[in-house]
């Protein structure tokens, strides 16, 4: 009762932790990706930072040879300036982004890091602003997937997939995306004269494996442009054939239709999404574990997440905020 007890206000803190907790204005959240030749990475790394923390934005920034991804959150005004910045770049002026809103702040600080790649294939024969496939509108989608010639493929990780896929979609089971080639190399076969439709969160992830599958000769390649959050802020839900919930790398952990907070948490020994369900089980402790990493973890290192679950409820009693629970 007591740990159950802990778990409720823990969560009632950190989902109610705002950047101006006393604001009732809904924070703005933009999710983008730019596929771009991009030079001076410490110098754009810096000013990139400057220009953040001088509009409190917060979030979490990817930069790369290839382009730029990221997820940034605050006052709309200030994520606009910070979106204008990224597109006055040179090869930057058509970057898009995906907006909703989310009714506290979900990041702890800003991040801007410098990475090979910002979404990490492993492939060095992979260059999504030279060949992609064709987009598919999400209007158009569930048209597309009632084609008996169309295979549909989700290439996000297995995690993801396990809280929401479309329905009849291929899950090929990954751990990471690096695996996503060696799964084609062995599935190819058994979609031969199809149409390979392919979708993951926001887009990304499908601009590198469309790019892939062009260069492996696959000859009707297609993506789901924007990905399923600008599918779930389009299709009404009446007409949807997405099934779940969305995973998302911030704090809100999941989103539904129109983009509305999911109801999943995070365990925060493995990072995986935990459903409500999941709270009751035997193997949940909260910040500890969950059914599914149970017995990823030693004993050792139960105590050392108890601990660090101990500081967080501390600082949350106080009112503070423990940067452990991020």
């Amino acid at each position: 009762m007591q740990r159950r007890a802990s778990l409720h206000r823990s969560i009632a803190f950190y989902r109610g932790f705002g950047m101006n907790a006393l604001a009732p204005t809904p924070v703005t959240v933009a999710a983008f990706y730019h596929f771009a030749s991009l030079d001076a990475l410490e110098e754009r790394r810096a000013t990139l930072m400057d220009v953040c923390d001088k509009r409190r934005v917060r979030g979490t920034v990817l930069l790369a040879r290839e382009g730029v991804n990221g997820t940034i959150a605050g006052e709309k005004r200030a994520v606009l300036d910070v979106l204008s910045h990224l597109r006055a770049l040179n090869g930057f002026t058509d970057l898009a982004w995906k907006e909703s809103q989310a009714e506290a702040m979900p990041f702890n600080r800003m991040k801007v890091r410098i990475k090979r790649e910002i979404v990490t294939m492993g492939r060095d024969d992979v260059d999504p602003a030279a060949r992609v496939g064709r987009y598919i509108e999400p209007q158009d989608w569930n048209d597309l997937a009632d084609r008996e010639d169309v295979v549909l493929i989700d290439t996000r990780n297995d995690y993801e997939v396990g809280i929401g896929t479309f329905e009849g979609a291929i899950d090929p089971n990954t751990k990471s995306f690096r695996d996503f080639p060696e799964w084609w190399k062995y599935n190819a076969g058994r979609f031969e004269g199809k149409t390979v439709a392919m979708f993951c969160t926001g887009g990304i992830r499908c601009e590198k494996a469309t790019s892939w599958l062009v260069g492996q000769g696959v000859e009707d390649v297609v993506h789901l442009k924007g990905g399923i959050l600008k599918y779930l802020e389009d299709v009404p839900e009446s007409e949807s054939r997405w099934s779940g919930e969305c995973f998302v790398f911030d704090q809100r952990v999941s989103v539904s239709h129109g983009l509305r907070r999911g109801t999943y948490d995070t365990c925060h020994a493995c990072r995986r999404p935990v459903s409500p369900e999941s709270f009751s089980a035997s193997e949940y402790e909260h910040g500890v574990s969950c059914p599914a990493c149970i017995g990823e973890f030693t004993e050792e290192d139960r105590a050392r997440f108890r601990e660090r679950q101990r500081q967080v409820d501390l600082a949350a009693h106080r009112g503070e905020r423990h940067l452990a629970g991020e």
